[in-house]
């Protein structure tokens, strides 16, 4: 079987299974989840158990992109801890198995949102899990990264100082056509970005609603997902990205709650969820919240541009969504360029 970012060599991943994963027995199904952007990913099938399989797209891919190996380490890190992860099985990094490195983790049967307004549910439900969105992010921000061996997980420096040169670059690298917007951006960050106070934790990188598991029969978060950019930064990158989802239109496109009223739906504002995280910190609030809002919104630019050049390409998990994300890049690009002037009100 060929392998391509769409399909899987099921006789493949049944042997390495059955060399390096004790108790898997075949046989063995897959069928490819339609989210995944980044890291094609697969639900695995035996008759006894379920896995998920992620591995990085095969073709020519972007220096430090798709990091599946990244991804095995933290949630490898944080089991145990208050952060709920995936129980991790293996990492094979050898190209030649499947085409690419890959790991797999085990399946967690829960409820995913994709859109943050939770329709169906209650506002009991919806407050609900909004405060636990924002308890795990809180919690996310005080592992020890010394005691679960991740001190070393990312460089030292001011990481938004790193961040806006790298996304930048990768920017550049992807660029397919001219956007002003985005250009503009890119100088006006660049000349933003604030002394660093000194904060250094574990960050996600793409913390929203959507990259989360939450239980059946309740609230409670079962596993945070999709660890691809996480790093040792700052952790207001992670909170801006909360706030970030929230200020685009409501939708399929947009996931986001511009626009709604939020106390009807028992939703906190975006004060109150700021606040609430502070509180959990123990932080007296924050300051120049427009730059860390501008930074997400450039960002986001950044890695949607991406995902349409492999779809450009051809390498893209799904090339159609993929195309279809493209055509956000200017209007993420304005929003930046909107929260640095509004300073994030």
């Amino acid at each position: 079987m060929t392998n391509t970012s769409q399909t899987l060599d099921l006789d493949a991943v049944d042997a390495y299974l059955r060399a390096h994963l004790p108790g898997y027995e075949g046989p063995l199904e897959a069928t490819k989840f339609a989210v995944g952007q980044s890291n094609p990913t697969f639900l695995l099938t035996t008759p006894a158990c379920r896995y998920v399989l992620r591995r990085k797209p095969p073709g020519v891919l972007l220096k430090s992109a798709h990091a599946v190996d990244r991804e095995f380490r933290v949630q490898n890190a944080l089991q145990g801890s208050k952060v709920p992860v995936a129980r991790m099985h293996l990492l094979c990094e050898d190209d030649s198995v499947i085409g690419s490195a890959f790991y797999v983790m085990d399946f967690l049967d829960g409820r995913n949102f994709a859109d943050p307004r939770m329709e169906g549910e209650s506002n009991a439900t919806r407050a609900g899990v909004i405060d636990e969105m924002n308890r795990v992010l809180a919690e996310l921000h005080k592992v020890d990264i010394d005691a679960v061996g991740l001190s070393d997980y990312g460089p030292p420096g001011n990481y938004f100082e790193r961040q806006v040169g790298r996304w930048s670059k990768q920017y550049r690298a992807s660029e397919t056509v001219s956007v002003p917007a985005m250009d503009s951006l890119m100088e006006r960050l660049a000349d933003a970005i604030p002394p660093d106070d000194g904060q250094r934790t574990l960050v996600h990188g793409d913390y929203r609603i959507d990259n989360m598991i939450f239980a059946r029969d309740s609230t409670d978060c079962v596993a945070v997902l999709d660890w691809e950019l996480s790093t040792i930064g700052h952790p207001y990158a992670d909170l801006a990205a909360v706030i970030m989802q929230w200020q685009m239109p409501p939708g399929t496109e947009g996931r986001g709650l511009a626009g709604l009223d939020r106390a009807a739906l028992g939703l906190p504002s975006d004060e109150a969820f700021i606040a609430r995280y502070c509180d959990r910190r123990g932080l007296p609030g924050i300051d120049n919240f427009g730059f860390y809002l501008s930074f997400c919104f450039f960002r986001m630019a950044g890695i949607i541009q991406g995902v349409l050049k492999r779809a450009l390409d051809g390498n893209a998990s799904n090339p159609e969504r993929g195309r279809q994300l493209g055509r956000y890049v200017p209007l993420f690009a304005e929003h930046g360029l909107a929260a640095l002037d509004s300073g994030g009100r």
